[in-house]
């Protein structure tokens, strides 16, 4: 159906371009005041008729979508033309208007943005395994969703298709091996401190109610400026302008996103908010360009780094740990080339995006949820500290990881409630079934979503209650297997995820050796946005707690 549309969109501007042709013929047989005034009725009726063109286009396209998108249930529309357009909002109104969604039409229903888009939202495991499954070649990013952050993160493993998107993943996987992501738990430790070292100094100055997000948000931007660039930002205590920038432009995709008109181009460069994304956009791939030109050449003079050097003769030559800007000069393809200065700023840009926000909120969250429940954040606590007993120091090991598992049960619970990114969507090449022979159009914009399928009474019961002992081994072992999706499932699932979840242990573990958090006294109202957040912050008041070496 796409190419149709696609064919016939063609088919008008070879039109266009014809009649221009000939309205310039006939303007130069003319006389030059008489031709223009008549150049210009003319031009006025072929604009006329080409957007009239694509109108009919776009109305024919919507009605397909309509007709064959019949199998699916349908919530209530203000009228035909208009569909669901503005009633997908990001608020507290807007989750709970998924949640009775979901209590309504229990796995899927079509849903229509005007007759622009044409979606399939899905809340139910059997019905987002074929999606997510789906072979990669046939997959799609849609540009509805992703097209915004294009500018900011180039043609990046996220957004990227097809063999493009298969190459990268191939070079990048690496980059995510268990003895690469051991180095980073030191980072995670050393920016876990700092945070600590500051939250101490405010409870001591009687400010012991403190927003997590703005904290745990420099936290993780700290840690990932290290693991990318081995760069010491001190964003924990002072910004910049490239800690600004990366801000401004999460800020302003947000923005864009609710702002129709501003969907097109051409008119949103234009406007005052599409300068400051160029601007800020500059700042952040100049920053980034800078750092992958320097450190080529660093590895030309000085060799590999101590993570691709063997050990010759028995002894090892130390040299400095790579970070993953290292690691993506180092990777070659099957044929021995390797990424281009541009492929590596893009995927940089894209790990520094995907990976502060989301981890910053998932950390946050649990601390909410865990603050809300003492005798849960008192049995983390105690294994915690069980687990560092006798220790000279309190820094975790990436063997400790795997020793905390009830914390660990009540971060993936946290990540079911509270899921940092509310959904994913997805386009398709061919016609992909789904149970009860239905059928989704090539074409149509999968949305599935995570928090409708996270809080599905059908797989959990009482969705809304914070339970970590659903995910003690005996409880999960009979539940589907994309019951619980935080990071995206199959083959364009999220890269990092084992980079996201060794954060999250430790950081946690370490908060709650070192404080007991309390709720902050204040309602709080989700905000779903890139990421999810509370409105106005999440407030939490801190009590220091002495360790058991002090």
């Amino acid at each position: 159906m796409t190419e149709v549309i696609e064919s016939r969109m063609a088919v008008i501007d070879a039109v266009l371009d014809r009649l221009l042709d000939g309205l310039l013929s006939l303007g130069r047989l003319l006389s030059p005041l008489y031709s223009l005034f008549v150049l210009l009725q003319l031009s006025a009726l072929v604009v006329l008729l080409l957007l009239s063109l694509r109108v009919v286009c776009l109305l024919w396209s919507h009605a397909q979508f309509t007709r064959r998108l019949q199998c699916f249930s349908k919530p209530p529309t203000q009228n035909w033309l208009m569909g669901h357009l503005g009633e997908m909002r990001s608020t507290e109104e807007g989750l709970q208007a998924v949640d009775q969604m979901v209590r309504t039409y229990s796995h899927s229903c079509s849903w229509f943005l005007g007759p622009f888009y044409s979606l399939v939202r899905l809340f139910h495991p059997d019905y987002i395994k074929p999606l997510l499954l789906a072979p990669a070649s046939i997959t799609v990013k849609d540009e509805l969703f992703y097209g915004f952050l294009r500018p900011w993160l180039g043609q990046s493993l996220l957004l990227s298709n097809g063999e493009d998107w298969s190459r990268r993943r191939r070079l990048l996987t690496p980059a995510f091996h268990f003895d690469i992501l051991k180095n980073y738990v030191k980072i995670f430790n050393h920016s876990s401190d700092i945070m600590h070292f500051k939250w101490r100094r405010l409870v001591a100055e009687g400010e012991s109610r403190q927003d997590m997000f703005s904290h745990i948000s420099l936290m993780t931007l700290d840690s990932l400026l290290r693991c990318t660039f081995s760069y010491n930002s001190n964003c924990q205590e002072s910004s910049s302008e490239y800690i600004a920038a990366i801000f401004e432009l999460s800020t302003l995709v947000i923005e864009r996103r609710g702002r129709i008109l501003h969907h097109w181009d051409w008119l949103y460069w234009m406007s005052p908010e599409g300068q400051r994304f160029k601007q800020a956009c500059n700042v952040v791939h100049r920053f980034t360009r800078t750092v992958v030109q320097e450190r080529r050449a660093q590895l030309l003079h000085q060799g590999e780094p101590e993570s691709h050097t063997d050990t010759t003769g028995g002894e090892e030559k130390r040299k400095r740990v790579a970070d993953f800007i290292d690691l993506l000069l180092l990777s070659k393809d099957e044929e021995g080339h390797g990424l281009t200065d541009e492929e590596i700023k893009a995927e940089a840009d894209t790990f520094m995006f995907g990976g502060h926000d989301t981890t910053a909120s998932g950390i946050s969250w649990v601390l909410y949820n865990l603050s809300q429940h003492q005798d849960y954040q008192d049995r983390c606590r105690a294994e915690v500290n069980d687990l560092l007993q006798d220790r000279e120091t309190e820094d975790l090991d990436w063997e400790d990881l795997s020793s905390l598992p009830f914390t660990t049960m009540c971060i993936k619970e946290s990540l079911r409630l509270h899921s940092p990114v509310s959904a994913v969507t997805r386009q398709y090449t061919k016609d992909i079934t789904v149970p009860g022979g239905r059928v989704i159009p090539q074409g149509s914009i999968c949305l599935v979503s995570i928090y409708g399928t996270h809080h599905n009474p059908e797989i959990w019961p009482d969705p809304d209650v914070y339970n970590p002992m659903r995910f003690d081994p005996e409880n999960s072992k009979d539940r589907s297997s994309h019951a619980f999706i935080p990071f995206s499932s199959g083959p364009r699932n999220c890269i990092g995820q084992k980079f996201a979840m060794a954060e999250l242990r430790v950081v946690v573990a370490l908060t709650l050796r070192r404080f007991r958090l309390t709720p902050g006294g204040v309602e709080v109202r989700r905000l779903p946005q890139l990421v999810l957040r509370a409105e106005g912050g999440l407030w939490l008041t801190l009590e220091t707690l002495d360790t058991p070496q002090d």
